[in-house]
């Protein structure tokens, strides 16, 4: 039996909560103490809160809590989030009451070298899997997962960034430091969210974390904090922040950390380059920030070659984004896409994935880059067999038109309903009739075939013929494949790759 103290308290919410009083954790805010059934935290704020940040804390743990949460798709976002359930007072502190990570969030195996960092056991925070180094240095290769998942991992992240800037929150620190990320599961879980900023009413208690604060508020961070000139994060803030993960998630480098120096002095350095004089390190006109390659580790080779592994290796949609974040957008806040952009951009984008012909290949995916001899950019290998894309077209008026979405297929590929009905969105809200998919792809014979599973009224528009529920019809370049009689019905143009 332990003989260490068992604290019982009456949380905001009148809920019966306690804690075992021995501090398993610390932040920069807060001590960390655990539930004796290991169900939630309680974390206690060490210095005493004004009127202003208690009067936040029971807004996020009460209305903002209730908007999020309290309706048909709470369960959705609890995966998302670790979010504070009530506030507790003891012994002259206040503490915030926050459920326990889910297990997939705990490093099963380790690092390298019988687990030499002692990182087993621990929280999963994105820095282990945002750099080359980190990832392929020091962690067991089945903690790593693929490039499609981090894609996967990137639409989540910024579908939970959606749902709270829709509520009107900022994070104010969103960084790998603030996310927690499960690859091999395609999980992310944003924590620390007991500093969110409500603009305009709730000021933030940080900056953010060096790599993910925006140029404007590293370049007016000197300012005090009530003057007019200093920018605080905010929504907008956010989205740098966001783009920033996205890219270095996908292409394991800092997007504005190049060779470019702007002081002697480092600090001054790093408050430019951050900031007033922050410089896309693949912008196409200037290339005096490029990533110097021969000052690279091994392990963080082809990262760091920008010209052996470019952003547009991304596909065509995330590619348009980081030019809008890292150019157009890196000093004028309103131009830099929004979390809903980017949720779209990665829908589409895993829509373009393609498995790699190499079975050794690390990544194990890559992104069809719309030529006749599609490449994987990570190992080299040609896609050699013939390849279908299909390309997805809406009735508008009276003729069908492009939608700017295409559907890559692989053996065994499915076809979903928000591919076959331009109104279905494959986000929070989707049905669970629309989960199911309604067709698949089999490769038999250098012949693809698309089989029809659900699919009630599917017909070759080019023959005429009806491919009923069970049936199966063969695709061929040029193929005009109707998804249906009613107005949303989709028009699948198939384009055949190495037709062979």
């Amino acid at each position: 039996m332990s003989s260490e103290r068992v604290v019982n308290l009456t949380a905001s919410n009148g809920e019966a909560v306690a804690f075992v009083d021995k501090q398993i954790a610390a932040g920069g805010m807060k001590d960390v103490y655990a539930s004796p059934d290991k169900r939630y935290v309680i974390a206690f704020y060490r210095n005493a809160l004004d009127v202003a940040a208690r009067e936040r804390l029971d807004m996020i743990t009460g209305t903002y809590r209730e908007r999020i949460f309290d309706d048909e798709f709470g369960a959705y976002w609890s995966r998302l989030f670790c979010w504070p359930t009530a506030t507790v007072e003891h012994e002259g502190r206040t503490g915030v009451v926050v459920p326990f990570y889910a297990p997939a969030f705990f490093f099963e195996h380790g690092s390298f070298n019988n687990d030499m960092l002692k990182i087993k056991g621990k929280d999963k925070e994105g820095k282990w899997f945002a750099s080359p180094n980190n990832q392929f240095r020091y962690l067991d290769e089945r903690e790593r997962g693929s490039w499609l998942s981090y894609l996967q991992l990137c639409l989540r992240l910024a579908r939970a960034v959606r749902r709270l800037h829709a509520a009107g929150l900022a994070h104010s620190d969103l960084s790998y430091k603030n996310v927690l990320l499960a690859p091999t599961q395609g999980e992310v879980c944003i924590i620390d969210v007991d500093g969110l900023v409500v603009p305009g009413r709730y000021p933030p208690d940080v900056v953010g974390t060096p790599d993910f604060i925006a140029p404007e508020c590293v370049a007016t961070g000197h300012l005090a904090m009530h003057d007019p000139g200093k920018s605080l994060p905010n929504i907008r803030t956010d989205q740098h922040a966001l783009a920033v993960m996205v890219y270095t998630l996908l292409l394991l480098r800092h997007p504005l950390r190049g060779r470019k120096v702007h002081a002697e002095d480092p600090s001054e350095d790093e408050r430019l380059s951050m900031g007033a004089e922050a410089l896309f390190v693949e912008h196409p006109t200037d290339a005096s920030n490029r990533i110097r390659t021969e000052e690279a580790k091994p392990t963080e080779l082809p990262w760091k070659d920008t010209d052996a592994l470019p952003y547009t290796i991304t596909g065509p949609y995330l590619a348009k984004l980081f030019e809008r974040a890292f150019m157009e957008g890196l000093h004028r806040p309103s131009a830099r896409p929004s979390a809903d952009e980017w949720e779209v951009a990665l829908v589409k984008t895993v829509d373009l994935i393609q498995p790699c012909q190499n079975d050794d290949c690390d990544q194990g995916w890559f992104i069809f880059d719309n030529t006749t001899k599609p490449c994987c950019p990570f190992c080299g290998t040609p896609y050699e067999t013939p390849l279908p894309v299909l390309n997805l077209y809406s009735r508008r008026g009276g003729s069908y038109r492009p939608d700017d979405h295409r559907l890559m297929v692989y053996s065994n590929q499915s076809l979903f309903a928000w591919h076959i009905d331009r109104t279905i969105t494959p986000n929070e809200r989707l049905a669970p009739e629309h989960r199911v998919r309604v067709g698949y792809f089999v490769y038999h014979e250098r012949r693809w075939y698309l089989v029809n599973e659900r699919l009630e009224g599917l017909k070759d528009a080019s023959t005429g013929s009806e491919i009923a529920v069970g049936q199966h019809v063969e695709m061929k370049d040029g193929q005009k494949l109707l998804c249906g009689a009613t107005p949303n019905s989709r028009l699948l143009f198939v384009q055949m790759v190495n037709p062979g």
